[in-house]
């Protein structure tokens, strides 16, 4: 089972230029809101016809520009689960999973292959219920029960957990990863959730303004992003602006320091992003990439502590004048102080992450610029 996407869609003030290609996995397309991930799922669909391009499933080709081939949505057996499911209100729990079986049957075949369905996403004794009558989590149910029951060729999930709180959302991405481990076929998982796209994938594409990213394991995005998007939609909350001084020296402009990397210095690499649980007070990191800064803020979590730090030697014209540190609660009362007192930090080598600026020209910045 794979896919291949390459496609194009003007949409007068937006543009989609998405390009990616998986396998039997679960792949995440991975992006802010308003950058494309739900329009390039149903471009895939056939809701949507990309302006040009390509889409191959599992070796069938549902569009093509330069071989005018644009096959219907009926014709795709693509499983899109959307956002709020698209249940059939009017219809029971049996009904609606019934509907989704795709072979030409008697209302009646089609009803026994949904009880099926029903023992096997532990819907028993909810037949007869119509949608208004259940939960969240047993609408999503239902809903993947139909989809899966007309035996699709891509799966498709587009923000399955936005509907529901905390504590419903994590039981059912138990419950879809494993149900995801027994598909036979490509997954593809849109989230703005890193979290949920480091549980539940093997690979990702990220989506920036429309335009999409190389796809990269999920170990890498985590570890090795290259480029200012990449960490920022990992988390990286650190930034600053740095210009190599040597093979393994940065000259961190922002900051008014010098740190050294673990790493050889990527060609084109102009920013610097730094974690924040990976800056430590001075010692807890070996003495390379020490510097002061002065704490500025202090803000409490549940379980930890996030410190606003400023560096002493911060230039004038610093495009982000400052850094935040995440440290256990006990951690941060050991060291007994307060805005104002002064700090000395550190960040190993390693913890370097060295980026491109991928920012479109005259774009605001989306990482903080506090002043």
């Amino acid at each position: 089972m794979s896919i291949e996407v390459a496609i194009e869609k003007d949409f007068g003030s937006f543009r989609l230029n998405v390009s990616f290609s998986g396998g039997n996995e679960v792949l995440a397309i991975l992006g802010g809101s308003g950058c494309g991930k739900s329009m390039t799922l149903r471009c895939i669909a056939g809701i949507v016809r990309p302006d040009r391009g390509r889409i191959a499933v599992d070796g069938v080709t549902f569009f093509d520009s330069e071989r005018n081939i644009n096959l219907p949505p009926q014709q795709r057996r693509v499983g899109l689960l959307f956002q709020n499911y698209a249940l059939f209100h009017n219809m029971t729990v049996e009904e609606n999973i019934a509907a989704g079986v795709r072979e030409k049957l008697s209302q009646k075949e089609k009803l026994a292959l949904a009880r099926q369905s029903i023992s096997k996403f532990r819907l028993d004794g909810l037949e007869d219920h119509l949608p208004r009558a259940l939960s969240g989590g047993q609408q999503q149910r239902v809903a993947l029960a139909r989809i899966l029951i007309g035996q699709p060729r891509i799966l498709m999930l587009d923000e399955p957990f936005s509907a529901l709180d905390s504590y419903l959302r994590w039981e059912m991405e138990l419950e879809l990863k494993e149900t995801l481990r027994t598909f036979p076929g490509t997954t593809l998982l849109v989230s703005h959730s890193r979290d949920e796209v480091y549980r539940l994938a093997q690979h990702v594409c990220l989506l920036e303004h429309g335009t999409s990213e190389p796809v990269q394991t999920v170990q890498d995005l985590f570890e090795r992003p290259a480029t200012r998007a990449a960490a920022l939609l990992s988390g990286c909350k650190n930034y600053a602006r740095c210009t190599p001084c040597g093979s393994r020296e940065l000259d961190v402009s922002d900051w008014g320091v010098r740190l050294h990397c673990a790493a050889e210095i990527p060609p084109g690499a102009v920013l610097l992003g730094v974690r924040r649980h990976y800056v430590r007070p001075a010692g807890q990191n070996g003495v390379e990439n020490t510097f002061t800064c002065t704490v500025q803020q202090v803000i409490d979590n549940v379980f930890s502590t996030i410190v606003l730090l400023r560096p002493c030697t911060v230039a004038q014209d610093a495009h982000y004048p400052t850094l935040e540190m995440e440290l256990e609660k006990a951690d941060w009362t050991a060291l007994a102080l307060a805005p104002g007192d002064p700090i000395s930090i550190s960040i190993a080598p390693k913890d370097l992450l060295l980026l491109r600026d991928n920012e479109p020209s005259g774009a605001a910045a989306e990482a903080p610029r506090r002043r």
